[in-house]
């Protein structure tokens, strides 16, 4: 088992005598992506926010390692179009925080960003994609331990979040970091990720994505037309997992990519 950087148990948040989420319970491990699932009002926003200590729980306990840090990366980025504002600019307002990476690790995850070639570019001359990109580069500058990315393929094209799912990938893998990623598009999330928390108001069902995706909650939750159309969790290997995903014991295969 990974290191456990944030958890939460008997999480709720209640506002206006409702529940906007109950009885939440997240583990949040290193080197490990955690999508959270759900539909609009569902409560996702309301979780990260009280992770975060953005909002103050009605009930539950969280805690989280000594030291922890975290990289944000928002849903959307809102400029002046007067604002003479580059890519290098953008990124150079956080460049105080960057004293946790080296020069060599900041080349390589600017190559990695596909960010090089951007840098002189007016952040609002940027696509949907470039735009990401450049927020998730900036979302690592103090090498963060826990990455919170919140609706990260937002406005880009189906290609475009294919190749961003994998770029998150490649900087869990750079960094070690662990993540949780927050959607409401089932569309092609479980290919990126390693645990699923299926989200409304309370967890409806969470684990591995494909126990989650056979899940009988999940079909509730999203209808047989979305739970048919999404695309599974697949990846090679030469073993079989139990009903919680765990591998079976002997049958571990060193070329099995898990969290």
């Amino acid at each position: 088992m990974n290191e456990v950087l944030l958890s939460a148990k008997g999480l709720g948040v209640k506002r206006s005598n409702r529940w906007l989420i109950k009885d939440v319970d997240i583990s949040l491990e290193a080197g490990q992506i955690t999508t959270v699932i759900g539909p609009n009002g569902a409560g996702k926003s309301t979780l990260v926010r009280s992770l975060l200590s953005l909002i103050k729980p009605s009930c539950g306990n969280i805690e989280a390692v000594k030291g922890l840090r975290i990289g944000y990366m928002p849903q959307k980025l809102k400029l002046e179009d007067t604002l003479p504002l580059t890519v290098a600019r953008f990124l150079d307002l956080g460049r105080h925080k960057m004293h946790q990476l080296t020069p060599e690790l900041w080349h390589t995850l600017l190559h990695e960003c596909r960010a090089e070639k951007l840098l002189d570019r007016p952040m609002q001359q940027l696509s949907g994609g470039e735009t990401q990109r450049v927020l998730l580069l900036r979302a690592v500058l103090r090498k963060p331990h826990l990455l919170v990315l919140d609706e990260p393929v937002q406005g880009v094209d189906v290609t475009g979040q294919v190749s961003l799912y994998n770029l998150i990938g490649q900087v869990r893998n750079i960094l070690g970091c662990g993540i949780l990623m927050v959607s409401h598009d089932l569309h092609l999330v479980m290919a990126a990720t390693d645990q699923v928390i299926c989200l409304n108001q309370h967890i409806c069902c969470s684990g591995h994505p494909e126990q989650v995706s056979q899940d009988p909650a999940f079909t509730d939750l999203f209808g047989h037309q979305g739970a048919s159309n999404l695309a599974l969790y697949n990846h090679q290997h030469n073993h079989h997992h139990t009903s919680h995903g765990e591998i079976i014991a002997g049958e571990h295969h060193k070329d099995c990519n898990h969290g």
